[in-house]
């Protein structure tokens, strides 16, 4: 499935720090993904002490990246 990373989550990278190739992996291979608002859906990663959320659109035959941000473990079950 083909992934398109928007300019608001490319920003949110930067400021982050997070790579785009965990962006990708974080899309194939999610610790536990769970629904978000509005029709989106929200993959999770645990790394080092934080959970990688990403959220993305579902969009034909890809992943449209939405936003992206880390997250301390003890707010979201992952």
């Amino acid at each position: 499935m083909k992934i398109k990373i928007l300019r608001h989550a490319r920003q949110r990278m930067e400021a982050y720090n997070v790579e785009e190739r965990l962006v990708e992996e974080t899309l194939r291979k999610p610790d536990s993904e769970v629904p978000g608002g509005a029709g989106r859906c929200i993959a999770q990663k645990r790394l080092n002490g934080y959970v990688l959320r990403v959220i993305y659109e579902k969009e034909h035959n890809a992943k449209v990246v939405i936003t992206v941000y880390k997250a301390k473990r003890e707010r979201y079950q992952v």
